[in-house]
């Protein structure tokens, strides 16, 4: 019968039944019911007061029964210490047994009990392990070394096992030399100490073993070697021969440890100088078709490439930049693969690649899934960012695809066009009037805000452009702050660029309505500057708030090099995915183990252990958007410097106000601001007459 029917059973009584089956005389009743209690287990119910009869079921001969046994002790011996001891005797007398699985489980399971009380007695046992004749045991008890320094690194340092462990790299059996390499990365990481400074015979037997252990195996002893110190280009040369082969592996994680470890040496010969520049381009090339080939994988291990490509790409654009139709996006991709092949994409894109990308791309914007089309509109953005001769043929896709009318579609490309204009400030001034022939289509606050600083920046050139921000300003209170900030923003430079009798209700209306009919800080405090340069010297407010803006880039998802020489030593690993280090996600911390005290009573002893913790990531904006995010003009949102002064002004004394200006608010941190600021001035019609006197005059 199949095993299910252990976990169907939930009668009343049923713990006792467990108990008295357990001590049955009869073997297979004893081992039907520990095959119980193990599934009560599983499934969450607690048998724990089963333990002393469980414990007695160990002096068996049964490999099966004995493996259950074992199972039950390693989950229940923290909340049964005292009892635990009980089974000393046991482990150390399996610990000599002909059968070398069972010598092995029952170090295996010594090690995995967190019972500091039971520590002492596996040293004896683990000593004699790590020498057993056969190579099972061998690589079993080096794995329980590293488990062993988790509880007391004291007692493994001085009991000798990190030298046995490093003598073990010399075993015949690839199998040993892998798990005593995977034992010392796991006790390097645990104490900081570095424990894979190895000679260079020592690599050598490490390559050795390569062709003849397990796959996974294979991934550990290529993860020493991505961290290994290597003194020798000729080293570094042998190390490369070596891996390359493992490039072809049907497993995806030796495929991408095989990379790690080419581009670690890579980098070392590059900074030595002792390779010639031709052999390390060969190696890069024969990195490229392993990569392609897992992209024909299954969508979560091509996701997980992709990722790693994108590192790959920063530093080593070259290793890919023939291969850019393979990240060519097919129909049946799920979204998630679709919108890392994009980020590949527009990393390889150049000046002769750029016309069939831009093909793709506009097919990719004309689809059903407006994630999809949003990203790729955005893609479009990136290419004339960074390819200033393709930058006519980006702007005329994107002409194309505002003529569609679809409304996600015009509003990404007004938002595209935004960061063209300033990526090319004077240039492709002739696309404006067809954005301004779409405003109907805009109602999110991020197209919003970039069609108005257009309007803003280019207020000489646009006929009417007092009656595009009117239109805006008739829903001014409704709109989110970063809207608001690019209306105040905009009707100030349209006012100082054409100070028209329109343009001055334009501004008396925004600067009435910022001050006086609104709760956000950031947005009151911008308006203040504005009133006060208006009314103290226009020309003066001319040179702040048109000052010329430096060009942006396309660094929106470029790396800090020193993060990303950090992230591809992780390839691989969740860091790589992530593109975020490791400590950021994940955090050693000391967990609980119970430890038997002299009384019997029990104590808490901590160990190392993985617990996540939220990732408190700093957002980074589209590269050069930081320049416009000032107090006085640009694509502004909520939280800016208005908020910080908002708060730090809550200890100082505020002004009093004038009649004719709105209620008081609390003063700036710094004496120029709370100069600008003084709501004795004029109102903002007062301020806005004496401009237009000024430039009549003029």
């Amino acid at each position: 019968m199949s095993d299910g029917k252990y976990f169907s059973t939930t009668k009343k009584g049923e713990i006792h039944e467990l108990k008295e089956e357990l001590r049955s005389l009869e073997h297979s009743k004893k081992k039907e019911s520990v095959k119980k209690v193990i599934a009560a287990m599983t499934v969450g119910k607690d048998v724990s007061m089963l333990f002393p009869d469980v414990v007695n079921c160990m002096q068996t001969e049964d490999l099966e029964l004995k493996k259950l046994v074992y199972l039950y002790l390693i989950n229940y011996a923290k909340t049964q210490p005292d009892l635990a001891i009980m089974a000393v005797n046991t482990f150390v007398k399996d610990s000599q047994d002909p059968n070398p699985l069972i010598r092995a489980l029952a170090v295996r399971t010594m090690g995995c009990i967190r019972v500091d009380r039971i520590t002492e007695y596996l040293c004896d046992p683990l000593q004699r392990c790590l020498k057993d004749d056969d190579p099972y045991v061998r690589k079993t008890a080096a794995v329980c070394v590293s488990k062993l320094y988790d509880i007391n690194p004291e007692l493994v340092e001085d009991r000798g096992f990190l030298d046995m462990l490093k003598d073990m790299l010399g075993d015949p059996n690839s199998m040993v030399v892998a798990n005593a390499l995977a034992s010392l990365q796991e006790i390097q990481e645990i104490s900081g100490k570095d424990y894979l400074n190895l000679p260079s015979a020592t690599l050598l037997k490490l390559l050795s073993a390569l062709n003849e252990c397990s796959e996974w195996g294979q991934v550990s002893i290529l993860d020493a070697l991505a961290v290994c110190r290597v003194s020798d280009p000729r080293d570094a040369e042998k190390i490369v021969e070596r891996v390359i082969p493992r490039l072809q592996h049907v497993n995806s994680a030796v495929v991408l440890s095989a990379v790690k470890v080419i581009l670690r040496m890579m980098t070392f010969c590059e900074d030595g100088g002792a390779v010639s520049g031709d052999l390390i381009r060969t190696w890069g090339r024969k990195m490229a078709p392993p990569l392609v080939t897992l992209l024909s994988a299954e969508p979560e291990v091509q996701y997980v490439t992709l990722r790693s490509a994108q590192l790959i790409v920063q530093r080593r654009p070259e290793v890919l930049a023939n291969e850019i139709k393979v990240f060519f996006c097919k129909y049946n991709d799920p979204l998630y693969v679709k919108m890392e092949k994009l980020e590949v994409m527009i990393w390889l894109v150049n000046e002769r690649t750029v016309d069939q990308v831009l093909l793709e791309l506009k097919e990719y914007a004309q689809e059903v899934d407006v994630d999809f089309v949003r990203r790729a509109v955005r893609a479009i953005g990136r290419c004339a960012l960074s390819l200033e001769n393709a930058t006519a043929k980006c702007v005329d896709v994107l002409l194309s695809l505002i003529q569609s009318r679809v409304s996600y579609v015009v509003q990404e490309a007004v938002v595209v066009m935004k960061d063209i204009f300033r990526r090319y400030s004077g240039r492709y001034e002739g696309v404006i009037s067809v954005l301004c022939e779409n405003l109907n289509c805009l109602d999110e606050p991020e197209a919003k805000s970039s069609m108005i600083w257009i309007i803003g920046e280019y207020a000489e050139r646009i006929n009417n452009a007092d009656e595009l921000l009117e239109t805006f300003l008739e829903t001014f209170p409704e709109e989110t702050a970063q809207v608001q900030l690019q209306l105040l923003t905009a009707t100030v430079k349209l006012f100082l660029k054409k100070p028209t009798e329109t343009a001055q209700k334009l501004i008396s209306l925004v600067l009435s309505c910022a001050t006086s009919e609104t709760d956000n800080p950031d947005l009151r405090d911008r308006a203040f500057i504005y009133w006060r340069l208006l009314s103290t010297d226009p020309e003066v407010a001319k040179d702040v708030v048109l000052i010329a803006k430096p060009p942006i880039s396309d660094d929106a998802t470029a790396l800090d090099p020193l993060l990303l020489d950090q992230l591809l030593a992780q390839v691989g690993t969740l860091a790589a995915v992530y593109h975020k280090q490791p400590e950021s996600f994940i955090s050693r911390q000391r967990l609980m183990v119970q430890q038997v005290d002299e009384n019997g009573l029990g104590s808490l002893k901590s160990y190392y252990g993985l617990s996540y913790q939220e990732d408190a990531g700093v957002k980074v904006g589209r590269g050069g958007e930081r320049g416009e995010r000032g107090l006085l003009y640009g694509t502004d949102k909520e939280g800016g410097p208005g908020a910080a002064a908002a708060a730090a002004a809550a200890t100082i004394a505020t002004t009093t106000t004038a009649a004719s200006a709105p209620a008081p608010l609390p003063a700036p941190t710094t004496a120029v601001v709370a100069n600008l600021l003084d709501l004795d001035g004029p109102s903002p019609s007062v301020a806005a007459e004496e401009v237009m006197t000024a430039a009549a005059a003029a």
